[in-house]
C-alpha cells in the first residue's frame, strides 16, 4: 500500500483526489482545515487530519500525528493542493497589504511549511518518492487583477524548479501542476464576485482604471473561465493521468485551457506570447 498525504482536502479538488486515490488503493492522509466543512470520514483508506497551512504549530502537528500513524513507515506522494484564490484582486495600484500577506502565507509559505514537516517522510521512501505543489495557468497568462495571486504562483513554481535540484540526489520528483480555471466553487460567480472586489477598489482608481480595464476584468474573464474552464471531473482526470508518468516534467498542465498555452510557451517568446495574452484578453493598446 503506497501512502499519501494531501493540502486542503476538505472541499474541491484535493477532495475529489483523495477518495480516487483512496479508491486505488493508497492510504490517503488528507489535511482538513479544523472547523471546516467537509464529506470526509477517518474509515478505510483515508486518514482525515486536521492542518490548518497557515500556522506553523498546526503543520507540524499534523506532520507529527501523521509520522505516528505510519508507525515507522514514510509517504511516497505529497500533493500541495490547499490555496485560496479571491483575497487581494484588483489592479496592483490598489493592492491591499494585509490580504496580499495573508494570500501568501496560506498559498506560498503555506506551501513551504508543509514541504519541511513531511519531507522527512518523503525522503524516507525515495527512491521513487515525489511531491507535486499546485501552481496555476495564471504564471502563463498572467491576467489582470489578479496581480497577488500571480505572485504567489509564480513564487510556488520557483520553489518547485529550486526543490527539483535539491531533491535530485534522493530520486525524489517534484513538479507543479499548472491548472487552468476549474469550475468549482472557487471559481463560482466569477461575475458577481469580480463586480463586487472590483467596487471594493479605492473609488479614484477605478475611475482610473475602469476605461481602460474594467471590461477585461468584469466580462472578459468572467466569460472565458465559465466558457473554456474544466469540470471538476474533467480536472480530476487529468491529475490522475499525471500521477500516472513515470517521469514528471517541471510543469505539467491540467486542463483543456492552459494546455495550448503549454505549446505556445515552447513556440513563442515571452514578449510574443505577452502579445497574444493581450489580444486574447482584449487589454487594450495606448493610443496617443
Amino acid at each position: 500500500m503506497k501512502n499519501a498525504f494531501i493540502t486542503g482536502a476538505n472541499v474541491g479538488q484535493a477532495n475529489l483526489l483523495t477518495k480516487a486515490l483512496a479508491d486505488r488503493g493508497w492510504r490517503v492522509f488528507a489535511g482538513v482545515l479544523p472547523g471546516a466543512p467537509t464529506d470526509l470520514k477517518t474509515g478505510g483508506n483515508i486518514v482525515v487530519v486536521d492542518q490548518d497551512v497557515s500556522s506553523d504549530e498546526s503543520v507540524k502537528a499534523s506532520a507529527a500525528a501523521v509520522t505516528a500513524a505510519l508507525n515507522g513507515e514514510g509517504l511516497d506522494l505529497l500533493m500541495n493542493v490547499a490555496g485560496v484564490a479571491n483575497i487581494g484582486t484588483g489592479v496592483l495600484e490598489a493592492a491591499d497589504f494585509t490580504a496580499v500577506q495573508r494570500l501568501f502565507n496560506i498559498n506560498l509559505f503555506g506551501q513551504l511549511r508543509v514541504i519541511q514537516a513531511f519531507l522527512p517522510l518523503i525522503r524516507q521512501n525515495a527512491p521513487g518518492s515525489r511531491i507535486a505543489n499546485y501552481s496555476s495557468g495564471a504564471i502563463l497568462a498572467n491576467p489582470v487583477g489578479a496581480g497577488p495571486y500571480n505572485m504567489t504562483k509564480h513564487a510556488i513554481h520557483g520553489m518547485t524548479l529550486t526543490l527539483r535540484h535539491e531533491l535530485a540526489p534522493f530520486g525524489i520528483q517534484v513538479t507543479s501542476i499548472v491548472p487552468g480555471g476549474v469550475l468549482t466553487a472557487m471559481s463560482a460567480n466569477s461575475h458577481a464576485n469580480t463586480r463586487k472586489t472590483w467596487n471594493e477598489q479605492p473609488e479614484a482608481l477605478r475611475q482610473i482604471y475602469e476605461p481602460h480595464l474594467g471590461r477585461v476584468m468584469m466580462q472578459v474573464l468572467p466569460d472565458m473561465l465559465e466558457k473554456s474552464g474544466s469540470t471538476p471531473e474533467q480536472a480530476l482526470v487529468g491529475t490522475l493521468q499525471i500521477l500516472d508518468k513515470k517521469k514528471w516534467k517541471p510543469m505539467e498542465y491540467l486542463g483543456k485551457d492552459v494546455k495550448p498555452m503549454g505549446v505556445m510557451k515552447r513556440l513563442f517568446s515571452d514578449a510574443q506570447l505577452e502579445s497574444i495574452m493581450r489580444r486574447t484578453f482584449q487589454v487594450p493598446s495606448y493610443r496617443a
